[in-house]
């Protein structure tokens, strides 16, 4: 086991005395912005080309013509500047450049990186820096449309939103004021859902929804099935909100009471195991819905006198009140080991300091938030809750050549949580004393005689780092890695291959490197099945699908021990995975007492997009006699070419005809190339094939029609959801034009699950904390 210091007190003492003094015998010494910059800037950076390409692509000023117009340095600079500008607010004569200094340090060297908006929005005129909220629904008319106005905002100004729709009255009970009957929660969220469609467009960062519905309420068994159907509910996350009755009745086999929301009266009973089996044959299907343990959750509650926690962000690591937001921000554990007497350990006087400014950092952050409404300023600023996380675990585990399937890496995992909780708690303590408590203090779970007196209701937070990791070059949150080895797109077309930089290292440094070696990595994407590499290496070097799922959940529970909100963290499943299987880990993770889980079996949402059409399709029966065997194309066609966008880029058409109707599909993939051009020419090939075969031009609409990836695009007034999509869309329109038709297809929103591949630039999309993240260029489906 790797040892901790017995100093961790001492060390965040001396690091707060040393922030102090400095502060008091420099509180006069200012120097100029622009001279601070040039001192702070003049030292290049040193992150990685795909680090760069994410920063300016998603991160960096441009200007009106979307030329970038700053470069890293300066975008950590403006950041550390701009929050550094909160101490004045506590002391006038606060000495801002010493913090600037601290915090532009901090994240020029990859210890810490907040969250995505802070990095884009600090110092700008947005000012947005909250990454996600919880907003109330109510059971009105009113509230609700409150609601999806407020969602509007926030989403525009770049947030996610969570909401319960559990006080919302079931389909067909009693409106007293129209004399009519309710439509229920489920038609309320679509509402929610064609906002968020409309508002998104528009934006740099995608807005994410989660909806939860607490398993009491009587229309919970639709709640579960809602996404059963591919497109419905595109742009939310749901999971079901179970209590603890319910796991009880579960672990007894009885059923258990549903209530009206609108009158608290029992209105019906269920079996425990008839829902909580259909969430774990929906959980197979295609990953939705996830669990979210509210009792548990509101155990953890820090203000239960101000009110109850029922729903949580999009990914789920943040639990919050009504009008809550939260930021967040995480440590780089890659660069928290140091080497003693020839052996590696865990660095915690390093550790220390970076918790002591990264807190400092977080609750400066609440201070010079521009927040989109002003309700979530005030309780923001009331609860003043952050959410410190980490990212880089697996990387520490490979420097310690500990397996992450291991009780070692569990093990690891609970005494750097613990680790961090206290530092923060004693940092939050620090800061009380020198600012005073969250508002709501009295009253709250700290407010005892002997109690710690903080600056903020909750410290610590797993949050999803999907972007942040890549600019910090580290793996993403608590996750494994993602490959070992895998090839990168770039922008002209081209591939190289990216390989993990300890596995290279060790690779040279033991002999068995090779540029085919690391190409078959780059197919196989682990070494599980590769020979010829000693045991020891492969036993650490573990991807995803290496670590059976068990595991998944024993690292997230570990980490929850001493985590204040919650984890956010996929539990990968392999395609041939069983429902069994994602039972046991739902079970498990009430009893490591998870506040929530989220899962994933590999491949389940291509398959559903690939096998499943429309609601209300028909599929053609053809009985054979023999072979079919396609007519022969003519040696002159005639055509039209029609030019239509996708998420992957600009797709040209080609459809042509002979003498007896449709014969052939040709298309083009603008500048794009890769796996979308060649995927659109291999569904133009098949669709030709039909065509000539004498399939009914309709049938083959009809299974195009409606297939997603992550990020459709309007063309035209309609959203085009995919170069399948696309294809039909194309196709229908020609097969119109033949017949005198004008008609057009209808097409809905954009569906918010997984995808093999990223719609920007070709790669292959990672399935991790409640999202998917392309590793390639940082696009993220949830930001």
């Amino acid at each position: 086991m790797v040892s901790q210091t017995d100093s961790s007190t001492g060390n965040f003492g001396k690091s707060v005395k040393s922030s102090v003094s400095k502060k008091k015998e420099s509180k006069q010494t200012t120097v100029s912005t622009d001279s601070l910059r040039e001192e702070l800037t003049k030292k290049a950076i040193q992150i990685s080309d795909n680090a760069r390409t994410v920063l300016e692509k998603r991160y960096l000023k441009k200007d009106d013509s979307g030329t970038v117009v700053e470069s890293a340095e300066d975008l950590f600079f403006r950041v550390a500047q701009n929050i550094a500008s909160a101490e004045l607010l506590f002391d006038p004569q606060g000495n801002t450049d010493l913090w600037t200094e601290k915090f532009y340090d901090l994240m020029a060297a990859m210890d810490f990186l907040p969250n995505s908006p802070t990095l884009m929005n600090a110092g700008r005129e947005l000012q947005q820096l909250s990454a996600c909220f919880v907003l109330p629904i109510g059971d009105s008319m009113e509230e609700i449309f409150t609601a999806v106005k407020n969602t509007a905002l926030i989403h525009k100004s770049g947030g996610g939103t969570g909401f319960s729709f559990s006080h919302i009255r079931p389909k067909n009970d009693r409106v007293k004021s129209t004399k009519g009957i309710s439509s229920g929660p489920l038609s309320f969220m679509r509402v929610f859902d064609v906002a968020t469609e409309t508002v998104k467009q528009g934006g740099t960062r995608r807005g994410a929804n989660m909806g939860i519905l607490n398993c009491s309420h009587p229309e919970i068994l639709d709640f579960i099935e809602l996404k059963a159907t591919d497109g419905v509910l595109s742009n939310f996350n749901i999971s079901v909100g179970l209590t603890n009755e319910f796991m009880e009745a579960l672990e007894r086999d009885e059923e258990y009471t549903l209530r009206n929301p609108r009158t608290g009266e029992e209105q019906g009973r269920l079996k425990a195991s008839k829902v909580f089996n259909r969430i774990v044959e929906l959980a197979w299907n295609n990953g939705e819905p996830g669990i979210v343990f509210l009792d548990r959750i509101n155990e953890s509650n820090p203000t239960p006198h101000i009110g109850k926690i029922e729903s949580t962000n999009p990914c789920g690591e943040q639990p919050l009140l009504p009008y809550e937001s939260c930021n967040l921000g995480s440590i780089n554990l890659a660069h928290m080991v140091c080497e003693k007497n020839g052996k590696k350990e865990v660095d915690y006087t390093k550790l220390s300091e970076t918790v002591c400014t990264a807190v400092r950092f977080l609750d400066n952050v609440i201070e010079v938030n521009k927040y989109p409404l002003e309700e979530i300023g005030k309780v923001t600023k009331s609860n003043r809750k952050i959410g410190l996380g980490v990212m880089g675990f697996a990387d520490m585990l490979i420097e310690f050549s500990i397996p992450y399937n291991s009780p070692q890496a569990a093990d690891l995992a609970e005494e750097l949580m613990k680790f961090i909780h206290e530092e923060a708690h004693k940092v939050s303590a620090f800061l009380a004393h020198e600012r005073g408590t969250f508002p709501n203090f009295k009253g709250s779970v700290f407010d005892t005689k002997d109690g710690l007196q903080l600056r903020n209701a909750t410290v610590t937070t797993i949050a999803p780092t999907g972007t942040i990791s890549m600019i910090a070059g580290c793996s993403s949150g608590i996750e494994p890695l993602f490959a070992i080895a895998y090839q990168k797109n770039v922008l002209d077309g081209n591939k190289f291959l990216e390989v993990h930089p300890a596995f290279k290292r060790i690779a040279q440094e033991e002999g068995f490197y090779s540029d085919e070696l690391m190409k078959m990595l780059a197919e196989t994407g682990s070494l599980h099945n590769i020979h010829g590499i000693p045991r020891r290496i492969r036993d650490v070097f573990l991807t995803s699908h290496d670590i059976e799922p068990i595991w998944h959940i024993k690292i997230q529970g570990a980490f929850q021990k001493y985590t204040d909100n919650a984890v956010s963290k996929t539990v990968n499943f392999r395609n041939e995975a069983t429902t069994k299987e994602i039972e046991e880990v739902f079970r498990y993770a009430y009893k490591l007492n998870c506040k929530g889980v989220t899962v994933y079996r590999d491949g389940s949402r291509v398959n559903q997009v690939i096998t499943s059409g429309q609601s209300g399709s028909t599929e053609a029966t053809v009985t054979l006699a023999g072979t079919i065997q396609p007519r022969p194309r003519p040696a002159v066609t005639h055509g039209h070419t029609f030019k239509t966008k996708t998420g992957c880029g600009t797709l040209y058409v080609n459809i042509n005809s002979d003498t007896f109707g449709l014969c052939e599909v040709f298309t083009q993939m603008g500048k794009s190339g890769g796996c979308a051009a060649s995927n659109a020419e291999a569904v133009s090939r098949l669709v030709s094939l039909g065509l000539r075969a004498g399939i009914d031009p309709k049938s083959i609409i009809e299974q195009l029609r409606g297939i997603r990836c992550p990020i459709p695009t309007w063309h035209g007034g309609e959203m085009v959801l995919s170069c399948s999509d696309a294809i039909a869309r194309v196709l229908e329109k020609a097969l119109n034009n033949q017949n005198g038709n004008t008609n057009q297809i209808s097409y809905s929103g954009l569906d918010m699950g997984f995808c093999p591949q990223c719609p920007e630039c070709g790669g292959i999309m990672e399935h991790e904390s409640g999202c998917a993240v392309c590793k390639s260029c940082g696009f993220s489906k949830c930001g």
